[in-house]
């Protein structure tokens, strides 16, 4: 509905990482591990269908071409040792589909039904040879599926190399099996060697293929360093570039980075005031101290020449997917959201800063230590000083100068009155809007159509538009802050955070309910966030 654009690019480090032989799976980036678990579940699947069609249905059509019925009674151990491998494939597929276990531990939890999945077929491929007059011995399915396995799920080297040999034994070990269940007399060693030589040689191959593509995911998470930071899994995307999840390499420390794109540097204009813009954007940020205003922790140059700053890592929603995902909010929720977005508005108004990009996106919604449903208002990008006009290059929203056109202040369309904090209180009348309503005050066919409704057309009032009852004095506040002339709009910040304070239902959000709410929606994570 509203684009939310965040920044951030890849970043290498200067000088190489040398890899312990112990390494783990947590060497690897966490997407390259989730993908990994994700292609177990879907080869676990395959191996489910493959096994069945070779054994079972191969074994039935192979009898009806010879016209003998199909009688499973002689072969009820093959069609036995099928159901379970069948079973116990179908239930790693659904365990690793799950999104119930960890990805590394899904990872761990293949090595061992690799080594199952040999048996099965090493079971399955060594049955025929004692049930036929003439013993035709040949290469078995093992040995694809040892070398195949490193490709779909990858694993640390040394857990690769040790599952690959002890799958490669399944072989011999199901001669064995049919030995003893047959009473048939020993093979000699020559055969057994003769049969099962290739999937020692396979093994040999999967624990290089493990390690080449071993290598290559951590490779991939050393190009992931940004400063002292490493880059673990993308968190979204946008015009700009990206938002990735990352790691202090030292504290463990969960944080969120920023990093403008290289081509957006040369494409949008002069690079070196694009890179000034983006540092102010850093040290706006870092000198707000409300608890309500996102915290920086670094920024800095690559020695790339990309810029990145890092912030803190948050747990929730922005006011954008809060109510897409949920439905509008009910009116004490969301005065005490508005509060606390005050909070860090008043700070930055008092020293002459305007946001100019008040919207949902930028209104974040988590749980901050023990407390839920706790505002940061993030993305200071567009943030000028003591009323300043901004350059022309857009960095956020539908590439129109001055913020995102749903959420703009007709000063801000028409150019005709200096941006200040009022701008930034329209803006905010916006979020109230789309918080009680679900909809938005303007949404034109066009961005400049909704641009040109914002300068001079009266909102429907919010009780309209609502599914809810919206108590009259919080819908005459939120119509006041939509005012078109500044001067009839809440004259701060604190105005308008004493005049939400004053509505009534303004306590009836207590801490209770929010808690019950995101046990509800949003329970707390069973594991830490950089496990």
């Amino acid at each position: 509905m509203h684009e939310r654009i965040t920044i951030t690019a890849l970043d290498r480090a200067a000088a190489p990482r040398v890899h312990a032989p112990g390494a783990t799976a947590s060497d690897l980036p966490v997407d390259v591990v989730e993908r990994g678990a994700r292609r177990l579940a879907i080869a676990a699947r395959w191996y489910a269908i493959i096994y069945f069609a070779a054994n079972v249905i191969g074994h039935s059509v192979a009898h009806l071409l010879a016209g003998e019925a199909v009688d499973m009674g002689p072969h009820k151990s093959l069609f036995t040792i099928a159901a379970v491998t069948i079973a116990v494939s179908l239930v790693v597929m659904r365990v690793a589909g799950s999104g119930k276990l960890r990805p590394r531990t899904v990872v761990r939890v293949g090595l061992a039904y690799q080594v199952l999945g040999s048996l099965g077929i090493g079971l399955a491929s060594s049955y025929l040879p004692f049930t036929q007059p003439v013993r035709v011995w040949g290469i078995s399915f093992i040995c694809v599926w040892i070398t195949v396995y490193p490709l779909l799920v990858p694993t640390p080297p040394r857990a690769a190399t040790i599952a690959a040999f002890v799958s490669a034994s399944m072989g011999p070990l199901s001669l064995l099996f049919w030995i003893a269940v047959m009473g048939q007399p020993g093979v000699p060693i020559a055969v057994v060697a003769q049969m099962t030589w290739p999937n020692f040689l396979c093994a040999i191959l999967a624990s290089f293929v493990a390690r080449i593509v071993f290598t290559m995911g951590t490779d991939l998470q050393e190009a992931r360093q940004v400063g002292s930071y490493r880059l673990e899994e993308p968190l979204g995307r946008g015009g700009m570039g990206e938002v990735w999840r990352a790691t202090h390499r030292m504290l463990a420390r969960p944080a969120a980075i920023k990093i403008v794109r290289p081509e957006v540097l040369h494409g949008s204009g002069d690079p070196q005031v694009i890179l000034k813009r983006f540092e102010r954007e850093a040290q706006v940020t870092a000198s707000m101290r409300s608890p309500h205003t996102i915290q920086l922790y670094d920024f800095g140059i690559s020695i790339e020449g990309h810029f990145y700053y890092v912030m803190e890592l948050l747990d929730g929603f922005d006011c954008d997917s809060l109510v897409q995902r949920f439905g509008p909010l009910a009116p004490e929720r969301v005065i005490h959201l508005l509060r606390q977005a005050c909070n860090s508005l008043a700070e930055a108004h008092e020293y002459d800063l305007i946001h100019r990009d008040i919207k949902p996106a930028n209104i974040y919604v988590c749980r901050y230590g023990r407390d839920v449903d706790f505002v940061k208002v993030l993305d200071f990008g567009l943030v000028t000083a003591d009323g300043a006009r901004k350059e022309n290059t857009k960095l956020t929203g539908e590439n129109v100068a001055g913020g995102t056109p749903a959420f703009m202040a007709p000063e801000q369309v028409l150019g005709n009155r200096p941006v200040d904090a009022r701008t930034d209180i329209y803006a905010l009348g916006c979020v109230a809007y789309w918080l009680l309503t679900g909809h938005l005050p303007f949404s034109g066919a066009t961005a400049m159509e909704t641009m040109m409704q914002q300068a001079h057309d009266a909102p429907a009032p919010p009780a309209q538009r609502a599914e809810q009852r919206i108590p009259r004095k919080l819908e005459e506040l939120v119509l006041a802050c939509l005012e078109k002339d500044p001067a009839r709009r809440p004259q701060s910040a604190e105005a308008l955070a004493a005049g939400l304070a004053a509505c009534p239902m303004a306590d009836s959000w207590t801490r209770h309910r929010a808690r019950s709410w995101w046990e509800l929606h949003r329970p707390v994570p069973t594991s830490s966030p950089t496990s």
